[in-house]
C-alpha cells in the first residue's frame, strides 16, 4: 500500500510558477510510475503529466506541454510537478497517483491516489 500526499498548491497570478510535490509513505515510490491529474470545478478529472518508475519516460497533456515539467527524486520518495506560465484555466485541484512501473495517461490504470491540492490562478 502506498500513501500519497500532495503539497505546494496555492493562489497565484497568471504567469507565475508553482511547484507541486507528491510525497509517498508506506512503500518506496521507486518502483511506481506517478501521474498528475487535475479536476476543475464542474469538469471531469483530466490527465496532466506522468513519469515512469525510472524517470526515463514522461507524458504531458497538450495543454501543459512546454509549461509543466514532471520529475522524480526516488531518494526522497517524491515526485514534483513544476508549473510555469500558469494560466487561469490551470485552476483545479491537482492529484497525484501511482501505479506499478509503467506510466500511462489513463486515470483508471492508477491504483493509489492522494487527496489533492488546490491550485488557483487569478487572471
Amino acid at each position: 500500500q502506498v500513501q500519497l500526499v500532495e503539497s505546494g498548491g496555492g493562489l497565484v497570478q497568471a504567469g507565475d510558477s508553482l511547484r507541486l510535490s507528491c510525497a509517498a509513505s508506506g512503500r518506496t515510490l521507486s518502483t511506481y510510475a506517478v501521474g498528475w491529474f487535475r479536476q476543475a470545478p464542474g469538469k471531469e478529472r483530466e490527465f496532466v503529466a506522468a513519469v515512469s518508475w525510472r524517470g526515463g519516460t514522461t507524458y504531458y497533456a497538450d495543454s501543459v506541454k512546454g509549461r509543466f515539467t514532471i520529475s522524480r527524486d526516488n531518494g526522497k520518495n517524491t515526485v514534483h510537478l513544476q508549473m510555469n506560465s500558469l494560466k487561469a484555466e490551470d485552476t483545479a485541484v491537482y492529484y497525484c497517483a501511482a501505479r506499478t512501473l509503467i506510466a500511462t495517461m489513463a486515470e483508471a490504470e492508477y491504483d493509489y491516489w492522494g487527496q489533492g491540492t488546490q491550485v488557483t490562478v487569478s487572471s
